[in-house]
């Protein structure tokens, strides 16, 4: 056990280089990526392979992002320690829990019943700090509302009006928007009726969908 955890504290540390030299230059971001093992998020038979800048699969189809992806949208977001931060698509909980290693108070939504529990099982362990709420992504959780910065971790096929309400005035929106791809969006909310967008490249995510999902 000693020297797998020597192996996953090297591929970590080696993972953390790649992502600077791919130009996260975020220190926070990077020493969240530190703190918040990998490996915690995925099947022990996927151990090996957690600290790769890859996405992995999840149940019900869906998958845990690449390092990278996940670094890159931590940055855009521009987190502050005592940010309020709206995760839509909680999937593995290691989004959260970056973003919670940043500082952030962090409440995250998801649709699929399975992701949900797994992600809250996990969390608690790791760190109980995080909110999750087991709904639709399209509308938000307007419950604690507003929030300071909104970051979308799956494909959205337009903006949903209901983050833009929950988003405060000067706070920061993260979101891939596409259908087959998905351009990355960095929208201020200047004011109630005035929004500042800047786009970032294409992107791959599993689509936003409406609506919750029970796995029985």
């Amino acid at each position: 056990m000693m020297t797998d955890n020597y192996l996953l504290l090297g591929a970590k540390k080696k993972l953390i280089e790649e992502l600077r030299q791919k130009g996260i230059t975020d220190e926070r971001v990077l020493a969240a990526f530190d703190k918040v093992e990998r490996h915690r998020f995925v099947e022990s038979f996927l151990w090996d392979k957690a600290y790769e800048n890859k996405a992995l699969k999840l149940m019900n189809g869906q998958t845990i992002s690449h390092p990278y992806t996940v670094a890159f949208q931590s940055q855009l977001l521009q987190v502050q320690p005592g940010d309020k931060v709206l995760e839509i698509g909680t999937g593995s909980g290691f989004q959260a829990a970056i973003l919670s290693a940043m500082g952030a108070r962090v409440f995250s939504v998801e649709r699929q019943q399975q992701l949900h529990l797994s992600a809250k099982r996990l969390l608690e362990k790791l760190d109980d700090r995080i909110v999750l709420y087991y709904g639709d992504g399209f509308q938000g959780y307007p419950r604690f509302a507003p929030y300071s910065k909104i970051i979308v971790t799956c494909g959205a096929p337009e903006v949903p009006a209901a983050l833009l309400q929950q988003l405060a005035v000067g706070g920061i929106m993260v979101i891939p928007v596409g259908d087959e791809s998905h351009t990355m969006r960095r929208i201020v909310k200047v004011d109630d009726n005035q929004y500042d967008e800047e786009t970032f490249g294409d992107f791959l995510f599993v689509p936003m969908l409406k609506e919750r999902v029970n796995v029985k």
